[in-house]
């Protein structure tokens, strides 16, 4: 996009259009990391101090549930829609949402996960199941118009997201027999697939254009290999499969997800913070992988694995993608500050505090989870300080975005 004219300071003077409204509802990428920033930083240290009982909150499903959703269907998908609402745009040159649109998403997004702490569960149910499909409409008009088909299937990912939610639901509310936490898992197990397929196209990208000279092979056949046999070994995880099976194909999952991280020369990527987060954080998915192989022969719980894919994954990536997003689309350096490094180390720590600490050493159980939830939750903290006021103003450049 070509710079906006500069405005004249005459009184009689008009702002360019690219440049009417409030700048927090300019891009999907400003309201939704803001929003999604603030849940993780406020929800976890609430979830660990009632599974603990230092504070009594009646929810409107139970505690463990409410935990599990909000992480998933509240703050990862939050952060898919803001970044997807973002990334067609650059993809299309079109607009997706902004203005008033974009105002209607966020706000339904935070009236969802109000309602999770205060409404009626059907109120709550009704507001949660409307962003996703919401969300998808807009993306698809818009690919549609460029005539994008590549992306349509990360559209196709929302409304099997969206599906995973409707299944929830209708879980809570007695209308099917199907367990809650299988719908959650298979949430879970839609956001790696997306991870899969974004870092495949990013991760790569981004360390070429950081290191001069350097070649990274990505092999077609090979990628397509990996998310197969990731497809695979997380659907039959989610449908329960026998074990022996389930072991197998995690096993084939962490290989081949460890072979891909190599090729990307992780190493390469160690004095560059805004780079290293992302390399660091997928490292964390064949040792999920790892962990749910063991969890089939009883060598460890599954909630593991479970929270390696999603602190250490999921958690990682997103507070990696999301500084790394924010600075590039309001015109800063792509280069982490030391607020920016110390929210990575957090977040990485809290990992470590959650998922290995626990697995060595259980007696240390809750205080690894208190320990965890703090490092969290002041890591989104950092963020929030850092990035509300960048995100609440124009570009420094001043373009649209």
């Amino acid at each position: 996009m070509t710079p906006s004219p500069l405005v004249s300071a005459s009184s009689t003077a008009q702002p360019a259009v690219a440049l009417q409204g409030w700048p927090l509802l300019r891009l999907g990428f400003r309201p939704f990391y803001l929003g999604t920033a603030l849940l993780a930083c406020l929800s976890v240290p609430l979830w660990i101090a009632v599974f603990l009982g230092h504070v009594s909150w009646q929810f409107p499903v139970p505690a463990l549930l409410w935990h599990a959703h909000e992480m998933l269907f509240g703050f990862a998908a939050g952060v898919v829609v803001g970044f997807l609402l973002t990334a067609v745009k650059a993809w299309t040159g079109l607009e997706t949402a902004r203005g008033p649109l974009l105002g209607a998403l966020a706000l339904l997004w935070l009236a969802a996960r109000l309602a999770a702490l205060v409404a009626p569960y059907p109120v709550y149910a009704a507001l949660d199941m409307a962003l996703l499909p919401a969300a998808a409409a807009v993306l698809l008009r818009v690919l549609l118009k460029a005539g994008n088909k590549r992306n349509i299937p990360l559209v196709s990912l929302l409304l099997l997201m969206a599906a995973a939610n409707l299944a929830f639901h209708l879980s809570v509310l007695g209308a099917i027999a199907l367990p809650a936490m299988t719908a959650l898992y298979a949430e879970l197990a839609l956001i790696l697939m997306v991870v899969c397929v974004i870092t495949g196209r990013v991760v790569p990208m981004f360390t070429r254009n950081v290191t001069p000279g350097l070649v990274i092979h990505v092999s077609r056949r090979f990628e397509l290999s990996l998310l197969a046999c990731t497809a695979l070994a997380l659907a039959l995880w989610v449908l329960s499969a026998p074990a022996p099976v389930v072991l197998a194909a995690s096993l084939a999952a962490a290989v081949l997800h460890a072979v891909r991280l190599w090729s990307w020369h992780p190493l390469v990527a160690r004095k560059r913070p805004i780079l290293w987060i992302l390399h660091a954080s997928y490292t964390w998915l064949p040792v999920g992988f790892a962990l749910l192989a063991l969890a089939q022969l009883g060598w460890v719980p599954t909630t593991l694995a479970v929270h390696a894919f999603a602190v250490g994954v999921i958690g990682g990536l997103i507070i990696g993608m999301v500084t790394r997003t924010a600075r590039g689309h309001t015109g800063r350096l792509l280069q982490a500050s030391r607020g920016e490094v110390a929210a990575y180390a957090l977040v990485m720590a809290a990992a470590v505090l959650r998922v290995l600490v626990p697995a060595v050493q259980p007696a240390w159980y809750a205080w690894a989870l208190e320990g965890a939830a703090c490092l969290w939750a002041i890591a989104f903290a950092i963020y929030l300080a850092i990035y509300t006021p960048w995100l609440m103003r124009t570009r420094l450049d001043g373009k649209d975005g």
